[in-house]
């Protein structure tokens, strides 16, 4: 199974401010949505709690380490490990946040959709953890303008993680 961390990210590496993402982008949702649908979802209870709800047609696994966290219709974990075992029929899973939640699981990450957004939020109050790219390789980008539907101009890029020399 591919693990995949899919996520926006400030050229400052913000991701968020006050529990929201820091911008609309129309582009980056529909990204999202077509790599997403029909794969499992792993994310943290604060993004969970962002989103407000279930997404339709993918599994939603939310990591909390409060035990009588209940969400009808969501797979709950307590560990990231646990996380990952709940995916384990899927071809892919994706890690969609938050901060926690990316840096505990970045090292098992194998592939990372990344949209670069073109603006710095010097208020922003969470951030991607640092990746070392010297670990991976860029297979694709793609620059998206800014328009009336996206506040920022931007840039979608997929990395996959280099093998590791023996």
């Amino acid at each position: 199974m591919r693990i995949s961390m899919i996520v926006a990210a400030s050229q400052d590496w913000v991701i968020g401010r006050d529990g929201d993402m820091p911008w609309r982008l129309s582009s980056d949702l529909k990204r999202f949505k077509s790599l997403t649908m029909g794969h499992p979802m792993i994310m943290g209870r604060k993004t969970y709690e962002s989103i407000g709800r279930l997404l339709p047609g993918r599994t939603t696994i939310i990591v909390t380490r409060d035990p009588e966290y209940v969400v009808e219709g969501a797979v709950i974990a307590h560990t990231i490990g646990e996380a990952i075992s709940a995916c384990e029929e899927a071809d892919e899973a994706f890690i969609v946040g938050g901060a926690e939640i990316y840096r505990a699981t970045l090292p098992w990450a194998t592939r990372l959709y990344l949209t670069k957004v073109h603006a710095l939020i010097p208020d922003g109050d969470t951030h991607f953890p640092l990746v070392n790219f010297a670990e991976w390789e860029l297979e694709s980008s793609e620059e998206i303008p800014a328009d009336e539907k996206n506040l920022y101009a931007t840039r979608f890029e997929i990395w996959d993680r280099l093998p590791v020399a023996d």
